[in-house]
């Protein structure tokens, strides 16, 4: 499997570094370094780059000014997780609970938090969104060392910005088990007015379903359609294709049901525990899953359950209210491999904020959310029963909670409101609220990132150059930095950056709008043979991992590193 080669160089740089973070080198060049705006020829593999845990980043945590101490404990253990009509599965989880427990403060506060790990592998968190201290970042082998089995970490930081956040391993493909829970960061001064919240965790599913394990598939899908791993066999998920090759599934009823494997309880008491490299379970490589809104394939897992907080369709969660209730609803997308487009039937959204940062408010039917994405947005309860309906993009299956303000009989896993074919809105369409709207400027420097590969040799890496921790694109403080992704591939990638916000780049202006007046994101969807430009200020130094938010992209190469030089 290609992850053992990553992994075994994640382990020799960690034991080089000392003090679990990559030592600076030194080199004399700086490439793409020059006054007024350049172009990063490439990585470099040296260079005198700051040190995760340097004086500089000390600094910069002092100048985020911290505040009052909140503390928690966390533990990473195996666990049985009741998924919902009758189905349970072994799997690992934070807390034994299914999205973990929410960790909420606010803005200003420090975080402290001991993360206990009793799995059986090396784990690590990171915190999805947050510009936070580097040496606290999670990334093993770049900016800390791994959590050791047995072991526990302290990570300790200030939370400088509110909004919806949340934390998941940075270590294989973990996150795609139960590892995940919401961070979310009050704000002191909130604007908004409304009588209820809630947090609506969207996820795909494999772990412990038939003794699949995230690992296995990744070792399927790493063999290629071109060595024969799971095209040919009997890996194609026909009963998901979307042969109309529509906008998705929209209003039509495609039954939303499991066909196959995981239509029942597991009783894999090894599932989620080994984390091996061999085949386990039933083929899970999708084929022919198509969405116009995602420029063509949806996706390359074909996972038998889509998830809303941990439970499925046919036992969903309910939420309550009171007719005319103001509801605020924060969605964070924390799916492996899984667009999710979702609707609250017979109600329409305002979007008030993306990834954390406000933007202007924006009515819409529906959200598209990529893996990592997060939206925030309002809505006036109705009378009676709704489905907020979140559907695999593509993949013809569907994930329901249920909204609840009075009597009248449930939607069932079948159920897609009209919503779902109504206006849907992109960050594209959104304009980032004045006060958090980057200040108007060129770049300094563009870093060109080629998005490259195939399902065929599964082979996904940024310019070409699978991950490699020591190869670094290099920036420096107080540059205006563009982001120019170019997708080469056929399939869409949603786009993280670590410890920073960007804004679209030139979207607002490209309508008539003020320059950099476009959303601020942590992460993006560009498209199949598209560009995406994004910028953001160097303004928190250390080593910055930016990478294909598709855990299984990411885990076969597609990351790399932005690195702030000395």
């Amino acid at each position: 499997m290609r992850s053992t080669t990553r992994r075994a160089v994640l382990a020799a740089t960690t034991a080089l570094a000392g003090g679990g973070l990559l030592a600076a080198c030194s080199s004399d060049s700086d490439p793409g370094s020059r006054s007024g705006p350049s172009a990063g020829s490439g990585p470099e593999a040296g260079g005198d780059y700051l040190a995760p845990d340097g004086p500089e980043v000390a600094a910069a945590e002092r100048r985020r000014r911290p505040g009052p101490e909140r503390r928690f404990d966390l533990t990473a253990a195996r666990a049985r997780l009741d998924l919902g009509g009758g189905v349970s599965v072994h799997s690992w989880a934070y807390g034994g609970e299914l999205p973990g427990r929410e960790v909420r403060v606010t803005a200003g506060d420090t975080l402290a938090l001991r993360l206990a790990n009793h799995l059986p592998q090396a784990t690590s968190l990171h915190w999805h969104g947050l510009a936070l201290r580097n040496d606290m970042d999670g990334v093993p082998g770049l900016t800390q060392r791994p959590v050791r089995a047995g072991a526990a970490f302290d990570y300790r930081f200030t939370l400088p910005h509110p909004g919806t956040y949340w934390f998941h391993p940075h270590s294989g493909v973990q996150q795609d088990r139960g590892l995940y829970a919401p961070l979310i960061v009050e704000d002191p001064k909130e604007p908004l007015a409304y009588d209820k919240e809630w947090v609506v965790v969207l996820d795909d599913w494999v772990d412990g379903v038939d003794g699949s394990t995230p690992d296995a598939v990744l070792a399927e899908l790493s063999a290629g359609m071109d060595h024969g791993g799971g095209a040919h066999g009997g890996g194609m998920d026909h009963g998901n294709m979307d042969h109309g090759g529509g906008t998705g599934d929209g209003a039509v009823d495609h039954g939303g049901m499991d066909h196959g494997a995981g239509s029942g309880p597991s009783p894999s008491p090894g599932g989620g525990s080994g984390g091996g490299t061999g085949r386990t379970g039933p083929p899970r490589m999708m084929m022919g899953a198509t969405s116009k809104l995602l420029g063509g394939d949806a996706g390359d897992v074909a996972y038998p359950y889509y998830l809303v907080n941990g439970r499925r369709a046919e036992g969903p969660r309910t939420f309550r209210a009171r007719p005319g209730d103001r509801v605020r609803i924060r969605f964070i997308n924390a799916g492996g491999d899984t667009a999710f487009r979702v609707a609250l039937g017979g109600h329409e959204m305002t979007v008030t904020h993306t990834d954390g940062f406000p933007v202007e408010h924006a009515r819409t039917d529906a959200l598209l959310l990529g893996m990592g994405e997060r939206y925030d947005v309002l809505v006036t309860a109705g009378d009676g029963v709704f489905p907020l309906t979140a559907v695999a993009e593509g993949k013809r299956r569907a994930a329901l909670a249920v909204l609840r303000t009075g009597g009248g009989a449930a939607p069932t896993a079948r159920t897609r409101p009209r919503e779902l074919s109504g206006r849907l809105l992109t960050a594209s369409d959104l304009r980032a609220a004045e006060p958090v709207r980057l200040a108007p400027g060129a770049p300094d420097r563009t870093v060109k990132l080629r998005l490259t590969g195939s399902m065929a040799r599964y082979d996904w890496a940024v310019n070409g150059r699978r991950y490699d921790p020591a190869a670094r694109y290099p920036v420096r403080a107080g540059e205006r930095v563009r982001l120019s992704f170019e997708n080469a591939t056929t399939m869409w990638h949603p786009m993280h950056l670590h410890g920073h916000t960007f804004a679209l780049a030139g979207g607002a202006a490209g309508r008539g709008g003020a320059p950099n007046a476009g959303a601020r994101k942590d992460t993006a969807i560009v498209l199949p043979g598209r560009r995406l430009d994004v910028d953001f200020d160097a303004d928190n130094p250390g080593l910055w991992m930016l990478h294909c938010h598709n855990v299984y992209h990411a885990e076969s190469g597609m990351m790399t590193v932005l690195g702030y030089r000395k």
